[in-house]
C-alpha cells in the first residue's frame, strides 16, 4: 500500500448555507438518508446502533497513510474524516440519527487541513443532530439510563420513550459492527472491546451484529450508487487504454502503471481502488504481483489488473495483452479459452442464479479446453486447478472485494466481476505431491506445458446486473484478440 493508496476525498462539498434543514437536501443526502432508514427498519425500535470511523494507520514512524474511511460509515454518512461516530436510534420520534465529529483545532488544521464544522457535516450527510466526538459516551450512557442527553433539569421529552421502555423491560439492544468472530486468543477489534466494556456497565442490554445487516444493504446498489460506479468504471477503462498505449518492449512495468494512475488523478479518482498489478512475462502468472519493476520484453504478455476509486467506489478490470502488439499462436490458444470461459460465466450471470452458477459455467469450459490443449489428462477431477487457481466472481462497490452473501440469488442492482484466468507456471507441477498418478500426469502434460510456459492470461470485467441482463462497466476497454491487436497497432 502506498501513501496515496489510502486517500479518500470527501465528495460533493458545497458552500455552507447555515440552515441545517436546507443544507441536508440533495440527491446524495436523500440517498444516504434512505440507507440509514433501511438499516433502522431492520434494527427495530428497541435497538441503538453505533458505527465508528476507521482509525488512522501509521505508515512510517510519525507519518500516517493517507486516510481511508471505514466503508460502513462512509456508506451511511458520506463523511470521510476520522474521529466520527454515527448513532442510530430507530425508536426515537425525532432524534433518530446523531453524528459525533471532531472539534475544530487550529494547530491540527494547520498540519492536516480543514475539519468539517457541524453545519458542513449536516450538509454532507443529511444528519441534522451533530455533536462533538467527546460527547459520545455521555450521550449513549444517558440513553441507557433512560435520560435524554442535553436536556435541562425538569425538561420533559417523549422522544426516546420507546427505547426507554425497552431498557426498563430488559429488551434493549446495542448493535455494533462486529464482523467475523475472532479466535479466542486473537486480539479484539474495537467493537468487541467496546462491547466488553458496555456489558459490565449497561446491565441487561443485549448485542446485535450490525455488520451483516449493513453488508446486506450494500450488496444491492441504489440508482445513485450505480451512477457513481458507472463513472468510476469509465475512468478506470480510460486508464487501462492509457496503459495499453504506454506498453512497449524495453519499457518498465512501472511506466505502464504511471500512465494508468495519471488518468485516475486527472479525472478525480484520487487513489487506486486497490494496488495495481502490472506483470510482464513470468510476472503475469503471479496473482498479486506488485513490484512493477521488470523491464518488458518483446513477445511477452503484460497482465494489468487496475482500477481507480472514484467518490468511494471502485470497479475491477484486468486485461492481458501482447507487449509487441500481436499475440503468438500459443498465447492465442490460452486467451481464447479464458475468453470463452468468461463469456460462459457472463451468460450464467442472470437474475435468480447465484455466483456458484457463474463459477460452474466457466469451470466446465476451462476443463474441456485444458483437456483439448493437453494441459490436463482428466476433465472430471481437479487437475484443472493446477492452472486455474482462483474463483472468478466477487462483489464490487466501496471495496474492490465488496461485502455480500455469495449464497444470495443474483438480483438487479448487484455489482460484481467475472474474471477467469489461466497461469501456466511450470513450477506448479513441482508443487504437486509425489505419487504415481501425479508422475504420470506430469509426464503426459510436459509437452503442452513447455509450449505454453509462463503465459498468464486473466480477463476481468465489472458488471451491474439489471432485470434484463448484464451491463458492462468496462466495455470500452478492448477485450477480444482482434480488438486488442487493432488497438495496439494504432498506438
Amino acid at each position: 500500500m502506498s501513501l496515496r493508496m489510502a486517500r479518500v476525498v470527501p465528495a460533493g462539498l458545497m458552500a455552507v448555507f447555515g440552515l441545517a434543514a436546507l443544507a441536508a437536501a440533495g440527491p446524495r443526502q436523500d440517498d444516504l438518508a434512505a440507507r440509514r432508514a433501511r438499516l433502522m427498519e431492520r434494527l427495530g425500535p428497541d435497538t441503538v446502533a453505533v458505527v465508528w470511523s476507521a482509525p488512522p494507520r501509521v505508515y512510517s514512524l510519525d507519518v500516517d497513510y493517507e486516510y481511508r474511511q471505514d466503508s460502513h460509515l462512509l456508506y451511511l454518512t458520506g463523511i470521510a474524516q476520522p474521529d466520527t461516530i454515527l448513532v442510530l436510534v430507530p425508536g426515537a420520534k425525532t432524534t433518530r440519527e446523531v453524528l459525533f465529529v471532531r472539534e475544530a483545532n487550529a494547530l491540527r488544521e494547520h498540519r492536516e487541513g480543514h475539519t468539517l464544522t457541524r453545519a458542513e457535516v449536516t450538509e454532507q450527510s443529511g444528519v441534522r443532530t451533530v455533536y462533538h466526538t467527546g460527547e459520545f459516551e455521555a450521550f449513549l450512557t444517558a440513553l441507557f439510563n433512560r435520560q435524554a442527553y442535553g436536556r435541562r433539569r425538569g425538561e420533559v421529552t417523549d422522544d426516546f420513550d420507546a427505547l426507554f421502555d425497552a431498557v426498563s423491560g430488559g429488551r434493549a439492544r446495542l448493535a455494533l459492527p462486529f464482523g467475523p468472530r475472532p479466535a479466542p486468543s486473537a486480539p479484539l477489534s474495537a467493537p468487541y472491546e467496546f462491547a466488553a466494556k458496555v456489558r459490565d456497565r449497561f446491565l441487561g442490554v443485549g448485542f446485535v451484529d450490525s455488520f451483516p445487516l449493513i453488508a446486506d444493504l450494500r450488496q444491492v446498489k441504489t440508482p445513485f450508487e450505480q451512477a457513481i460506479l458507472t463513472r468510476s468504471g469509465a475512468i478506470s477503462s480510460d486508464a487501462h487504454k492509457a496503459g495499453m498505449k504506454a506498453a512497449r518492449p524495453g519499457r518498465f512495468e512501472y511506466e505502464v502503471e504511471a500512465a494508468i494512475e495519471q488518468v485516475y488523478l486527472a479525472n478525480g479518482a484520487m487513489n487506486p481502488g486497490y494496488p495495481s498489478i502490472v506483470g510482464s512475462g513470468p510476472n503475469a502468472t503471479i496473482l498479486h504481483y506488485g513490484a512493477s519493476s521488470r523491464q518488458m520484453q518483446a513477445g511477452e504478455i503484460l497482465l494489468v489488473d487496475a482500477a481507480g476509486s472514484f467518490d468511494g467506489y471502485t470497479v475491477d478490470i484486468t486485461r492481458s495483452y501482447p507487449i509487441s502488439g500481436t499475440y503468438s499462436e500459443a498465447q492465442k490458444d490460452i486467451y481464447r479459452l479464458v475468453l470463452e470461459a468468461q463469456e460462459a460465466g457472463m451468460r450464467a450471470a442472470r437474475v435468480g442464479n447465484t455466483t456458484a452458477d457463474v463459477e460452474k459455467a466457466a469451470r466446465e469450459v476451462v476443463k474441456a479446453g485444458l483437456l483439448k490443449l493437453g494441459l490436463i489428462t482428466d476433465a472430471t477431477g481437479d487437475q484443472y486447478r493446477t492452472w486455474y487457481t482462483h474463483g472468478i466472481c466477487h462483489w464490487i462497490g466501496m471495496d474492490v472485494h465488496d461485502v455480500g452473501d455469495y449464497a444470495r440469488p443474483l438480483a438487479a442492482g448487484m455489482a460484481f466481476v467475472v474474471e477467469p484466468g489461466l497461469y501456466i507456471r511450470p513450477q506448479a507441477l513441482d508443487e504437486l505431491p509425489d505419487s504415481p498418478e501425479n508422475r504420470a500426469f506430469k509426464a503426459a502434460v510436459a509437452p503442452a506445458v513447455q509450449k505454453y510456459a509462463q503465459i498468464g492470461i486473466r480477463i476481468e470485467d465489472s458488471f451491474l446486473l439489471t432485470e434484463t441482463g448484464l451491463t458492462s462497466l468496462s466495455a470500452s476497454v478492448p477485450r477480444t484478440i482482434e480488438e486488442i491487436e487493432r488497438f495496439m497497432k494504432a498506438r
